[in-house]
């Protein structure tokens, strides 16, 4: 079972930009298709974004679309997730997903293994 460990979250102010990044250990990084997830106060988490094996699918929710990137790095084992433009809306704990399936990314849902989260906090 792969292990995930999110960082890069903070405060910023809106308009601004942060990179989250999910470092993976315990399992083969490569053989994993990723997502990113949020879950703001008082809602449900949702799916973000997801990227495949090799990076060379992703898939975005329509409320981020054109505004963050997701992308991984198979030789260290991380993925990453390029957040600009930012917006107070987008204020919620930001959460890392891997799974063996490509159709959990395809779904935006399914994923087996979660890391704890990172807050991410946008002031208007």
């Amino acid at each position: 079972q792969v292990q995930l460990a999110e960082s890069g979250g903070g405060l910023v102010q809106a308009g601004g930009s942060l990179r989250l990044s999910c470092a993976a250990s315990g399992g083969t990084f490569s053989s994993y298709v990723m997502g990113w997830f949020r879950q703001a106060p008082g809602k449900e988490r949702e799916f973000v974004a997801g990227i495949s094996w090799g990076g060379g699918s992703t898939y975005y929710a329509d409320s981020v679309k054109g505004r963050f990137t997701i992308s991984r790095d198979n030789a260290k084992n991380t993925m990453y997730l390029q957040m600009n433009s930012l917006k107070p809306e987008d204020t919620a704990v930001y959460y890392c997903a891997a799974d063996k399936s490509l159709r959990t990314v395809q779904v935006g849902a399914g994923f087996g293994s979660w890391g704890q989260g990172t807050q991410v906090t946008v002031s208007s």
